[in-house]
């Protein structure tokens, strides 16, 4: 019997987009409530994040109009396909380094809402860059120019003195340091995601204008429906912008594996995790 390739392509969507926020195969009767709470918080996450994958399965050999009628009928007793919470790896249930389940769970939610983060700058990083918008002011005291000439964006970096890079790199040190250093940490009843803000620290001797989040205050009257609803924004933005810009440096290294990008972007003969190569 041929299989229905709708149903293919979906099972592979769900591959693809789903993420470590959705773990999966239900807890051991053991569980905690708090864990059991956790991961019911992760089935939320992951119906809100993916609610196309609620597609019924559909047998291969309806006629066209038994199709119209199994999408317009109630969906009871119908089975979903694929399962909006997918844990293949049965990260739900695992504990790393001697901490709770709900500690990992935390941990693991905090570190792709980051990728994410990291993720989206990135992407939107390289596109810019791609397109030779720079900074119009010298990078270093000698006069040295953003060196945009150099070509793609990998290549850019290239041509940044180890001194340039060195302050980057240590920048970002600093803000993982104050994340993890300051409040109450995700891991130990903090909120995974939650960048603290600079105002409230007293771990920095002098005083910081404007907090790395929502430093205009945007975001800080917004209901707590509006952040839910912005958190899964985030987390479906996230995971797209992994895909995109290692999409856009695999192309650089091998090309022709993304074919849609074949003759968008220039070849790259360097090591992108090399970051001093």
């Amino acid at each position: 019997m041929i299989e229905d390739p709708t149903n293919d392509f979906l099972s592979l969507l769900s591959l693809l987009i789903g993420s470590a926020a959705a773990f999966a195969p239900a807890p051991a009767a053991g569980t905690s409530v708090a864990t059991n709470a956790a991961i019911e918080n992760l089935k939320s996450i992951a119906e809100k994040s993916n609610p196309v994958l609620t597609v019924r399965r559909i047998p291969s050999s309806s006629s066209p109009q038994q199709t119209a009628a199994r999408f317009s009928s109630p969906v009871d007793n119908v089975p979903s396909l694929p399962p909006q919470f997918y844990d293949p790896l049965e990260l739900s249930t695992t504990t790393i380094w001697g901490n709770s389940n709900d500690a990992t769970i935390a941990f693991l939610r905090h570190a792709e809402i980051k990728h994410g983060r990291v993720a989206m700058a990135a992407f939107v990083g390289y596109i810019v860059q791609s397109n030779g918008i720079h900074f119009p002011f010298p990078i270093d005291f000698d006069g040295t120019p953003y060196p945009y000439a150099a070509g793609s964006p990998p290549e850019q970096w290239d041509a940044l003195s180890d001194a340039a890079k060195w302050q980057i790199i240590l920048f970002i040190g600093f803000l993982e340091w104050f994340s993890e250093a300051q409040g109450t940490h995700y891991m130990r009843g903090g909120v995974p995601g939650k960048f603290p803000n600079f105002s409230d620290s007293d771990k920095i001797p002098h005083p910081v204008p404007l907090n790395l989040f929502d430093p205009f205050g945007f975001s800080k009257n917004k209901s707590e429906e509006a952040k839910a609803t912005g958190l899964i924004r985030e987390l479906n933005n996230g995971r797209l912008a992994q895909i995109g810009i290692l999409g856009f440096l695999s192309e650089q290294k091998v090309e022709g594996s993304v074919p849609l990008l074949k003759g968008l972007v220039t070849h790259y003969d360097g090591e992108v995790m090399a970051p001093f190569g």
